[in-house]
Formats: structure tokens, sequence, C-alpha cells
């Protein structure tokens, strides 16, 4: 006990200068507290309640003689007591227990001592259970309103009471402790206390001789004696692990349900012990002196939280969260405990930082107490420059102190060492930010520990503990290019991986097969970001690369195509087109392999208009950025060569002749292209034909243009590419294929063609002539236009048109005479029709047919007979007899006819439109003449 440290962790509490109020003139028998009261039972058979501060609040005389025991229940506001009263037949004491409600105040206008309502009286003794004195007195409240009872006898006998006491629903039995072969100073019950371990319920006894343990849950209630040696009255207590304490003279003892547990050897005789809030209470009587001492231990920190002297103690109590003594004179300590930060506070004064720890540890206080403690025991060992015992205590507050109270710490003291711990301890936890992997990085980079930095890098069980792009980052300043690779392979930063393959190593084919090995996806994603390094150095590899990406080539991706899921996902060329924006080659060659795998890819039209680009430019030598400086470097050994470099220039002259024959090779590409894009059976063409147009025409590929042209049906512009090439052989030769009517083609080109060779300005009579036989043969053009044209060009004479104008006067002349003919024959059937009409008018018809017209029999009356010289029986004409049967039809057939004529004569953009249409205009406008378009009701109308 001596080498125990002393402090004051208790106070005193209301000045110590408290006592039972005035108003108890009996002694006290007995306490308890409970419910913000303090209970006191006293030998006249009184009870008060004393609120806090001591102060009295009402009593009631609850027994006529004495009390012996009380308790104040905590789960009811019931008061249960045990004391004498006299029987009213024999005036003999009778001891009793009674309950009382204590919710049901007393009668304001009654005396201070009047009773209150006694819920329940019980006879504690009865035949079957015998009288003894009442040594021990303790209540488990089990489930309201059950109690279990336990009375402590001088006999060596426990009687317990268990039910409804307030109902008298119980059951009583009777625990036997000792025999009788004990003196029967040895056989008191001097204490109880009750184990309650979820439905087990055990009841431990002490007596001066013996310890036992009762397991209630059994039948019968065994018995299990757990030590020979006992202890006295207020000796006895139960701690907040349902460890029951019994102090002796040597030591204090702790009891579990197996036997003795931990003793605590304290000098002295043990007055009174009790347990408080995990501190152990003892009244000590020192031998020698006589005086009494109360000490509060703390067991687990070796440590006394308070000592003093006190008075001799009736009784000990714990309410109000103090510790409540009081004394055979009726005065009363009240002790309570100081707040934790008044005890830190202590503790820090005395440089007592190891014993703060252990106190707030084991007061369970809360993680952030506790890392204050350490913080500033931490700050004691920085100050007396004790770095690595600081920084031990430092690591523990990990997640309760802000890490940069640390680091500013020892990166002030240089304390590289200790800093690299903390900032690995913060990894280890996973609180670290990216500026603590950085710093930690660096420091390990700072003392080229290796080792240290594998496994902070490569750790065991795979897991990063850091901000990956952070460690790719600083590994990667400091030359550490393998941890960074490894990083970023681990972390799966596919892009931080090739940019240091690419950027710091360059090494192109180890990134290259880093790619192939990746996800089609991902490796997709990779060679959009660095394909154009990739092109400039290994282009080749790159291409097979974008191939197996963009084609079914790859197995992997065979295999997800078989389970349907690939086919969809394969990129298209035109995603990378960005990546050989220096390299147009390697383009055209990638399109052209992938064309020549992929015939009916979805961006068929892109990669056909891309290609065409290609195959039409003039140049395709885009100078890179690598290539810029060399050519200027060579431009300048240019200008400072001698005119001795001779073979310089046979160089220079066979690199054009190869330049001309690729492009050459290109034009013919492009040109197949156009063909074989756009074949006769498809309507519209795999490519943009205005952009081919266009293209065609800003690099001069008539070839193409051409194509192109006649694809489109755009016929005029064929014949002006020619005309503007002057090419009159394959002009003529066009106008032959494309302006043949029979054939689909425009007849009009031919007029085109003459206007052309009409303004030329040059001899073409060669031309002329043949241009004029396919004018007359499809009779496109009147004579009189082909003289107004052709007599626009100085060159040609006469003689060209001569047989032309001889063959049309000819054929017109024979066009006339036809014409008179049939105008002479016309006009005779004319006279003979009006004349025929004038007899019909003017004259009797005579009928000399026989026969009937429809039956061919014998014509008798009644008969019918039409103007037409068609004669008919009656009955065979039927109902119409205003028209001949036989000359009905056709009569209604040219009555329609002139219906349908006047109909069509009277729609005017019909008439306009085949006009346009017809080659010769007047015949189309003398044809509506005939079908009545101006008609006499026209006319008047007008």
């Amino acid at each position: 006990m001596y080498q125990w440290r002393k402090f004051e962790f208790f106070e005193e509490k209301y000045g110590g200068k408290t006592s039972i109020p005035d108003e108890l003139t009996g002694g006290v028998n007995c306490c308890s507290s409970g419910r913000g009261k303090i209970v006191v039972g006293c030998d006249d058979g009184t009870v008060a309640l004393l609120d806090r501060g001591f102060k009295y609040n009402y009593g009631f005389q609850a027994h006529t003689s004495s009390v012996l025991f009380l308790q104040h229940l905590k789960q009811r506001n019931f008061l249960v007591t045990v004391g004498e009263d006299e029987e009213i037949s024999s005036k003999l004491p009778v001891v009793c227990l009674k309950v009382f409600d204590l919710d049901k105040p007393l009668d304001p206008e009654g005396p201070s001592t009047s009773s209150l309502d006694c819920i329940q009286i019980l006879r504690i003794f009865t035949k079957q259970f015998r009288e003894a004195k009442i040594t021990s007195f303790l209540i488990l409240e089990e489930a309201p309103p059950i109690l279990l009872i336990a009375i402590g006898l001088d006999n060596g006998c426990i009687y317990c009471i268990q039910g409804d006491i307030a109902r008298e629903h119980i059951k009583r039995f009777t625990l036997q402790v000792e025999t009788a072969s004990n003196t029967n100073s040895q056989l008191s019950i001097t204490g109880l206390g009750f184990r309650v371990d979820g439905q087990s319920i055990e009841l431990f006894a002490v007596t001066p001789s013996s310890v036992s343990l009762f397991n209630l849950a059994t039948q019968p209630r065994g018995r299990q004696s757990l030590d020979h040696i006992g202890c006295g009255i207020n000796n006895v207590a139960m701690s907040d692990r349902l460890e029951l304490i019994v102090g002796r003279p040597e030591a204090v003892y702790f009891y579990e349900v197996d036997g003795r547990g931990p003793c605590w050897a304290f000098e002295g005789e043990k007055k009174f012990v009790g347990w408080f809030r995990g501190y152990l209470l003892c009244v000590i009587e020192d031998d020698r002196t006589g005086t009494n001492t109360f000490n509060v231990y703390d067991l687990k920190n070796r440590l006394i939280a308070h000592s003093i002297a006190v008075k001799e103690v009736s009784h000990m109590l714990f309410e109000w969260g103090n510790v409540v003594l009081i004394m055979t004179d009726k005065s009363v300590l009240c002790i309570g405990e100081k707040d934790m930060e008044s005890k830190l506070d202590m503790l820090f004064k005395k440089n007592l930082y190891t014993v703060a720890i252990n106190l707030v540890q084991s007061q369970q206080e809360n993680v952030a107490a506790t890392a204050e403690v350490l913080r500033k025991y931490a700050d004691h060992l920085y100050s007396k420059q004790e770095y690595d015992e600081a920084m031990s205590q430092y690591i523990h507050t990990i997640g309760h102190l802000e890490p940069s109270y640390v680091i500013q710490k020892f990166l002030d003291a240089q304390r590289i060492y200790n800093l690299t711990k903390y900032l690995e301890k913060l990894h280890e936890k996973e609180l670290a930010s990216k500026d603590h992997t950085t710093l930690l990085l660096n420091c390990y980079t700072k003392l080229k520990d290796v080792e240290k930095l594998n496994v902070f890098i490569k750790s065991e069980d795979g897991e990063l503990k850091f901000d990956v792009e952070t460690a790719i980052k600083v590994c990667r300043a400091a030359n550490y290019h393998e941890h960074a690779m490894y990083v970023a392979k681990k972390a799966g930063k596919h892009e931080w991986y090739l940019k240091i393959l690419l950027e710091d190593l360059g090494s192109y084919e180890e990134a290259l097969l880093y790619i192939a090995s990746l996800e089609p996806g991902q490796a997709g994603v990779t060679v959009k970001e660095y394909g154009k390094t990739l092109i400039e150095h290994k282009p080749v590899q790159t291409i097979e690369i974008l191939m197996k990406l963009c084609t079914e080539e790859d197995e992997a991706a065979k295999r997800d195509a078989s389970r349907g899921t690939y086919v969809s996902m394969l990129p298209s060329p035109i995603d990378f087109l960005n990546i050989f924006v220096h390299h147009p080659h390697s383009l055209m060659d990638f399109l052209e392999k992938y064309t020549n795998k992929v015939k009916d890819s979805p961006a068929q039209l892109e990669i056909h208009n891309t290609l065409l680009e290609l195959y039409l430019s003039r140049d395709l030598n885009f100078p890179s950025p690598l290539q810029v400086d060399v050519e200027e470097n060579s431009d300048l050994r240019a200008e400072g060569s001698s005119e001795n470099d001779a073979p310089n220039v046979k160089y220079v002259e066979e690199g054009k002749d190869l330049k001309r024959g690729e492009e050459c090779e290109r034009l013919q590409k492009g040109l197949q292209l156009l063909k074989d894009a756009w074949t006769t059976d498809q309507e519209n063409p795999m490519y943009d034909a205005d952009l081919a147009i266009i293209l065609c025409e800003m690099n001069a590929f008539r070839e193409g243009l051409l194509h192109l042209y006649e694809k489109m049906k755009l016929y005029k512009e064929v014949i002006a590419c020619y005309m503007q090439a002057h090419d009159h052989k394959r002009l003529i030769a066009c106008c032959k294929r494309l302006g043949d009517s029979g054939m689909g083609g425009d007849p009009s080109l031919w007029a085109d063609l003459l206007k052309y060779f009409g303004e030329l300005g040059e001899e073409c009579s060669k031309e002329v002539k043949e241009v004029l036989t396919y004018i007359e043969k499809d009779n496109i053009l009147p004579p009189i236009i082909v003289l107004q044209t052709l007599s626009r060009n100085p060159c040609l004479t006469l003689s060209v048109v001569k047989d032309y104008i001889a063959r049309k006067l000819d054929q017109e002349s024979k066009l006339i005479d036809e014409d008179r003919r049939a105008t002479e024959k016309f006009q005779e059937e004319t006279l003979a029709m009006r004349k025929e009409i004038h007899d019909l008018k003017t004259n009797a018809s005579i009928f000399r047919l026989s026969k009937c017209t429809a039956c061919t029999f014998t014509l008798d009356l009644p008969a019918i007979h039409f103007m037409c010289m068609h004669s008919f029986h009656q009955h065979c004409v039927g109902d119409n007899e205003k028209e001949c049967p036989e000359c009905a039809p056709e009569f209604r057939s040219v009555v329609e006819m002139k219906k349908r004529l006047e109909q069509n004569s009277s729609s005017q953009a019909q008439f306009f439109q085949e006009i346009k249409n017809s080659k010769d205009g007047f015949s189309v406008i003398a044809e509506y003449f005939g079908m009545g378009l101006i008609s006499k009701s026209a006319v008047g109308s007008g």
C-alpha cells in the first residue's frame, strides 16, 4: 500500500459540515439510497427521506418499535422495510416486512410523522420459518413487481421470499449456509450479494467462517463453497463486474463463481468495504493508533485516488454521484469525484503522463480524450528532445490529431527517420492524403532507401494504401521509373504506364506489347492518346495493333463476338484518324488494309472520303514537328553548298521522278476507288459525291471529274471538261455516247457542241461536219439556228454547211409537197361531207333494204329506218329507238374522244410542258387548235 501513489481525485462536498437533520431524534439503524433521495430508518420506528444537501423532506412512522433494515427500490418507487412492531394482543415485538408506496404523498394536514400508505405487511417468521436474529437484508428486483428478498439470520439460514410482495403472490424457501456444529458467532450471515447473468440468478452468502454461492435457478438449489474464511458485518460488497468483494484484516478478496480471484493486501482492519464507479472503497482502522481512514483505490492504475481520516462510520451510501459516509454521531461526509480535466491537470503538473494515460483508458473515456493526453505526453517528450519516444506516442494519436501538427514538428527538427515512420503508419491506417504520400515517397528517395520503397510500393497484401497518381508522379520525378510503372500497372493506370515508357524511357516496342495485352476498350483509349508518338517511331507495329482493334483478329475479341457482345463494340478506324495527322502515308496504308479486310464497315462512307482525300492530294509529305528542324537544317546546308555538288542535283531529279510516280499511282487508286465505290447497280455511292467533286477540282483530277459527272448524269459538265481541254476527238466521242436518246442520253449535247464550235474561232470544219450529221439525224436544231450558230466562227466557210443545207432544203420541199397533197385531199373530203349533209337536210331519203340489219330476216312492219341507211324490226331495236344499234358504239367513242380532247385542251400546264419538250412547237400548237383550244365559245366570251 505504501508503494502506491496518492492523489486527490475526490473532493469533499458541502464544505464537509453536513449532518443528519435535527428532525430525526432517534438513532440511525439503517439507510438506503436511490431516486435522488436518502432514506434513514431509526430505532424509534420512524423513517425519514432526505433530499440533496441532506435536507429533511418528510418522515413517517413505519414500525411501532424500531426499523431494522430498509431498501429503496430503483425500478418502482417502493420502500421495503423490516422492523419490529408490538402485537396488540400480547404486546410482544413481532418482526414484520412492510411495503410502502412513496408515490402516494402524505396528508398535508397530518403530523410530520404520520404513516404512509402501507400496501403490504408480511410476517417474516412463521411456524415453518422459526424466529432468529436478522443480520443481513438484500432485495433483487427481477421484473417489477416480482421481487426476490434474501434475509440472513444469525443461525446460518437465509429466508427467501419471491414473488409479487404487494399482492402477496409469493413463495418462501430456506437456504442453509452453515451447520449447527459451528458456534453461534460463526453462523451469522454477515453479507449477501446477488449475481444475475442472463436468466441465471445466483446468491453469494458470507459468514465469518465461509463464502458460499447458491444457484437459485436449479432445483434443488445447490450450494457451492468458495472459501472457508469469511468476514464480519459491513465488509461485503459487489463490484460492477459481478464479483463479490470481501474485506478482511489482511487483504481485500474478490470472488467469482468458480472461487477466489485476485486479492489486494491493505493493512488494517476493514470497517467498511464498498465499490463505486470502478473504485474500491475501504474504511480502515489503524491497529496502532485506532484512527479510521477512508481510502479510495484505483486498482487498475495502482493508485490511491483519495484518502481522508474519518470518525467512526456507521453507514456507507452512494447517491447524487457521490460517496456518503454517515458517522455514529450523525455527522455526514460527502465525497465526490473530480472531473477528468481537473484530474489530468493535476497529473500534467507533476509530469505524470503515463498515469494520466492509464487513467483515461481505465475510466473508458472517449478516444479523443485519450488522444489529447497522448499528444501532451508526446509534446513533453519532444521538448526533452526524446524524439523516438515522442514519435511512438504521436503514432497513437493518428486518426484524432491533425497529421500536419506532427509533420511540422519533425520537419523543423530534421528528423526524417521519425517522420518516415509516422507517415508509414498514416498509410497503414489509410488516413493519408495525397500530400502525405508525396512526403513519404520524398523521404524514401532522399534517404535512398530502395528496400523500404519496395515494401511501401509492392505491399504483400496487394493493396495500394496511398494515392496512386501522387506516388507515380513522385517516383517518376525522382527517376524511380520501375516503381512508378509498377504502381501504374497495379492500379490499372495504363495512361501513366505508357507515358513513362514513351516519354521517359523511349521503350516503344514494350509500350506496343503492353497495349496489345490490354482489353480492347482500354487499348483503344491508350492508342488514341499515345498513337501520334507510336506512329512517329513504330508505324508498322502500331498499324498492326489498330487492325486487331478494328477487326476481329484478336482471339479475345473472337470469344466476345461468339457471345454476341462484341460486334457492335468494335472501334471504327475514323476514331484514330487524329494520330496520323503528320503521317498521311501511314494513314493511307492503315485504311487500305482495313478496307481490304472489312467490306461492310458502318464507317465505310467516312473511310472512303478520307482515302479519296489522300489519293487525290498532290503532296502527302506533310512535315512532322520532328522533321521541321531537319528540313530547316537541310536548307541551311543547301545554301552553303558549292557548285561542285553536282551529284546532289541528280538525287533531287531522281526524287522528283519517284514523287511523280508515287503521285500517279495514288491517282490511279483514287480513280479506281471512285469507280468501285459507285457501281452501276448502286443508286448512291459509298462516298460523298460532292466532296469527291471538290477534291477532284482542287487537285485538277480530270479523269475523276469526268467519271463523277457521268455517274451523276451531269452530261453538260462532262462535255464542258473536254471543251476546256480542247480535246475535240474525245469530245465528239463523248457526245456520241451520251447524246444518244435511244440509250437514255441527252440529244441537246449536240446543240451545245455546235455552239462550242461556232464560238471556237478556229478551223474545225471536219468536226462541224460530223456534228451536223448527228444534228440532222435526230433533227435536233432547225437549219436557221444551225446557220446562225456557225456564222459566229469566221474560220468556217459555206462549204461546211452546203451539203447539209441542200439536204434540208430538199427535205423541206418534199414535206411541202406532202402537205399540199394532204390539204387537197382534206378539202375534197370536206366538200363531199358538206354536200351529203345538205342532201340529208333538203332531199328525201329512200330506204331500199329488205332485210333487218340486226337479225337479217325479211323486213316487215312495224320497222324503223335510221339516216345512216340501217333498217331494223321494231322489236330488234329495243327501248332506245333514237340511236342506231349498229352505229351507236362508234358514235359514243367519238363523243368521248371529243370530250377528252376538250378537257386536255383546257390544261394550260400540260400545253406549255409539251411545247417545252417538243422539238417542233408549232405542231403542238396546231394539234391543240385541232382539239378546240380556241373555240368559238372562248372567242365569243373573250
